[in-house]
């Protein structure tokens, strides 16, 4: 008969063999990065952590909706969930009463092309009306308010001041602000949000592709750049806006995003989204962007390069994407960035200028290269008589630095992820 100290230590001998083959395992299934049990959280079989905007965080939101008139401003691009639902189908389908919906650039389906006037209209899914912000008028009036307890934003950015659904925020922003209106934002990932760059906008130049002091590539989420509008007091007669937010969960700054959905018709790969703070700049000039093609955004070109450049390609009309674009039916000899290596945007954290100079210095006819409206995407007439001078990279750069310096330093207070 063992006597009882030794089955003592032979039992405490077990237990602790138990216990070191658990912290095997334990040490084996963390290299192998194995998914954590944080519904939020949740890390791919590579270790990245799982992304969820603010939309998907119905949890967060859904109770707050009910026994409230809703109106939503939204696109194609406002989704919900891994199978991409319209958030205004899945809202509905949740018994939250959706009375108005908003359309921006492009509608309320993103099928309208660029620039194209979008009239108001009726949901034929659903039944709800359609207040188009890009018709008639870019701000919501007192009247498509009236009756609207709460107003949901939730529309995906690309991360530049000239794309125009950052206009449509801040109108949406200034009435609900003079109607006392709440405003919901259901934040969304910034394709671009990995760098500040360019020059900042000069407000004697404000337009619908230009409203507030920003860079051209302004850092910052949809929500982010909300509280900014509103800290800032850049709303008409500092007028601030009640906001609700509901962020995103397992997103950076330096993350990497592709997007999902395309944001709007002519902007159809994600190599064009990460082009597209360089490129929408020769948008102020003669040269065409390969809109008229199925690549805008990736190619560039006009007639009178021909001697300068091979590449080529054709300008015709798209219908629901240009149907009249520039240089229609004209041989473009350009440049081809559709393979071009986009990661060097991440590793400068620069928009690259080089391409607008080099095209300016080829251009036969100089005098006409430059549109007026240049200034309304560059920010200030100040870009393009540097380029009209001769100026380097170096040298243009620097004109841009206080400004730009001080922005960065302001955009600090509002951030809401590393």
């Amino acid at each position: 008969m063992k006597k009882p100290g030794a089955f003592i230590f032979l039992l405490l001998i077990s237990l602790l063999t138990v216990v070191a083959r658990q912290r095997t395992i334990m040490a084996t299934n963390v290299k192998k990065n194995t998914f954590v049990k944080d519904s939020r959280h949740k890390k791919t079989p590579q270790g990245h952590v799982k992304l969820f905007t603010g939309a998907d965080r119905t949890e967060l939101y859904i109770d707050y909706l009910r026994n409230k008139n809703i109106g939503m401003v939204v696109n194609q691009t406002s989704v919900i969930g891994k199978n991409q639902v319209s958030s205004i189908d899945s809202l509905v389908r949740s018994g939250v009463h959706i009375t108005k919906i908003f359309g921006p650039e492009h509608g309320f389906r993103g099928q309208a092309s660029n620039g194209a006037s979008v009239d108001d209209s009726v949901d034929p899914k659903t039944g709800i009306p359609v207040i188009s912000l890009y018709g008639k008028h870019y701000k919501p009036a007192p009247a498509d308010l009236r009756g609207i307890d709460l107003l949901i934003f939730d529309i995906q950015d690309v991360g530049t001041r000239f794309y125009t659904y950052l206009s449509t925020l801040h109108y949406v922003m200034e009435a609900c602000a003079e109607n006392n209106v709440e405003l919901m934002i259901l934040d969304r990932p910034n394709p671009n949000g990995f760098y500040v760059d360019g020059p900042v906008l000069d407000t004697t130049y404000r337009s619908f592709v230009g409203l507030d002091p920003i860079p051209i590539v302004h850092g910052l989420t949809i929500a982010e750049y909300a509280m900014m509008i509103n800290g800032e007091g850049w709303l008409k007669n500092h007028v601030q806006c009640r906001l609700k937010i509901i962020k995103m969960a397992g997103y950076g700054h330096a993350l990497p995003y592709r997007l999902p959905i395309n944001p709007s018709p002519n902007l159809n790969t994600a190599q064009s989204v990460i082009l597209y703070p360089s490129l929408c700049l020769f948008e102020g000039t003669v040269v065409s962007l390969g809109r008229g093609t199925l690549f805008p955004f990736q190619v560039l070109g006009h007639p009178s390069l021909k001697n300068k450049f091979s590449f080529s390609f054709t300008p015709v009309s798209i219908p629901g994407m240009s149907e009249d674009p520039p240089q229609k039916g004209q041989v473009c000899y350009g440049l081809d960035l559709r393979n071009y290596d986009v990661s060097n945007f991440r590793n400068s954290r620069k928009i690259n200028i080089l391409w607008l100079i080099k095209l300016y210095n080829e251009f036969p006819d100089k005098t006409h290269f430059f549109n007026a409206y240049f200034a309304k995407l560059a920010g200030s007439e100040q870009l393009r008589k540097q380029i009209e001078a001769g100026k380097s990279e170096d040298e243009i750069r620097k004109g841009w630095q206080p400004a730009l310096t001080g922005y960065k330093e302001m955009r600090k207070k509002y951030l809401l992820y590393n």
